[in-house]
């Protein structure tokens, strides 16, 4: 009874995929604020380096790994994938259950599949420092570690209510080398405004974006990464489906149903468009399935309109499901999924009916966390515990129909450094912050009504 697919370092994947020549219609382009024309490569070259701007305009299907990159990546990746036997017995079901482990990174999740050809880009350039913002802090412990391993200066603007929640990825950020803020902050012009308006803001992803791009954009030897959102940040993460797609090969199986968790979509990108291909060209026909939290639930309840990126409006129009760009979540305890929009590229596969959405409650998804904890030995971080639900929402179905489907999902991070978060929940202090009507209603006015 085989439990881990692993493939040898040779067989790791050296090209990234770029899902957008094979999709039926191409994806609206953003837009510039003032101008209302798609912008160009001069609009971004303040904010990016030229390699990765090139990169999120691509139309070619795939983009070639640099050897320098690779290298880096062979400290983790191949990543491996597991069979949930044990959840799948405690279960009860005839479905067949796979994980995805991203956890065994450095920084303990998906995002150096990223940061580190954000890093070596910018490196190979000459930019000198990158900033950044960052939720649950695995985005800014990325960043500050690729920024270390390519000899960059790093500064994180971090949610405030994710630096309060989880001081000790402060800890790690800084262990990097990183310079980290709570955000909002008196650093900037967009913080300062914030913080004399709600001296207590919990802060947001927004927030935190608006202060970073100001920061980048004001220093001619700065640039600014960005961990999910952006094309080019969810083609960096597509190394995840294609390991995935020769590991199911090894198992001599084919997933029937593929569940990812989504904040800004580039953990569910990475795994979901390389086998969205092969749906598309069909080779298989996997249900794709994109889970998100109930406090923050842009695509089941957003609006697909031209929005801001950030909060204080410094960034392009993108077309996207989003909550306007002045929300600001309840401070669930899944930091990575607290942002207002969803990635245009992501949106518009959702609006062509190519994937589906659904949002869960924080404590259907810590109990399934908890499940997932005591019977496959691995606590993972609150983001993927939503897409813990949903396969377990899958399996229970299976019992009752008797189907044997191949559920597949990413395990995007462990919580080695979130467990206060599974404290709340083990003493009854967690609620599901639901969004209200009333918020949401608030929240979609200040977003166009079409795009």
């Amino acid at each position: 009874m085989k439990t881990k697919y692993i493939l040898d370092e040779a067989d790791m994947p050296t090209r990234w995929y770029n899902i957008i020549p094979d999709l039926p219609a191409p994806p609206p382009p953003p837009l510039h604020p003032g101008t209302g024309q798609p912008v160009g490569p001069d609009d971004l070259a303040p904010l990016f380096p030229q390699a990765l701007i090139a990169q999120e305009v691509s139309g070619e299907r795939y983009i070639d790994i640099p050897e320098e990159v690779l290298d880096v990546y062979r400290l983790w990746r191949p990543s491996p994938l597991y069979r949930a036997h044990r959840l799948e017995k405690a279960l009860g079901t005839p479905a067949r259950i796979y994980y995805k482990y991203e956890g065994v990174s450095p920084v303990g999740s998906h995002k150096p599949n990223t940061a580190v050809p954000q890093a070596f880009y910018n490196a190979a350039e000459g930019v000198q420092r990158l900033t950044t913002e960052t939720g649950a802090g695995q985005w800014g412990s990325a960043l500050a570690f690729a920024c270390a391993t390519f000899g960059l200066e790093c500064e994180v603007w971090q949610v405030r209510a994710s630096y309060d929640q989880k001081p000790y990825r402060k800890i790690m950020m800084e262990t990097f080398g990183a310079t980290v803020h709570p955000s909002p902050s008196e650093e900037t012009e967009s913080g300062r405004k914030i913080l004399a308006a709600d001296p207590g803001s919990t802060g947001s992803l927004g927030i935190a974006i608006s202060e970073a791009v100001e920061k980048a954009a004001g220093d001619p030897e700065a640039r600014y990464a960005l961990g999910s959102v952006l094309n080019h940040v969810l083609m960096h993460q597509t190394i995840i489906g294609e390991e995935a797609l020769k590991q199911f090969e090894l198992a001599g199986d084919t997933p029937d149903v593929l569940v990812g968790c989504t904040g800004g979509g580039s953990n569910f990108g990475g795994l979901a468009f390389p086998f969205l291909r092969e749906k598309l060209a069909g080779r298989m026909s996997p249900e794709i399935r994109a889970v998100e939290p109930a406090a923050c639930p842009s695509l089941t309840r957003g609006r697909y309109a031209y929005d801001f990126g950030d909060t204080a409006g410094l960034t392009p129009l993108l077309k996207m499901h989003t909550l306007g760009h002045d929300f600001i979540p309840d401070p669930i305890h899944a930091g990575g999924l607290r942002y207002h929009g969803m990635a245009p590229l992501l949106s518009h596969i959702y609006e062509l009916g190519l994937i589906d959405a659904l949002a869960i409650g924080q404590q259907e998804c810590f109990a399934a966390g908890i499940q997932f904890a005591r019977t496959e030995g691995i606590i993972p971080a609150p983001e993927p515990t939503h897409a813990l639900a949903a396969c377990v929402r899958e399996a229970l179905r299976c019992k009752e129909t008797g189907e044997e489907k191949a559920i597949l999902t990413a395990l995007c991070g462990h919580a080695h450094l979130d467990l206060p978060a599974y404290a709340a929940y083990l003493a009854g202090q967690m609620t599901d912050n639901e969004l209200a009507e009333e918020t949401l209603a608030e929240a979609l006015a200040t977003v166009p009504q079409t795009g």
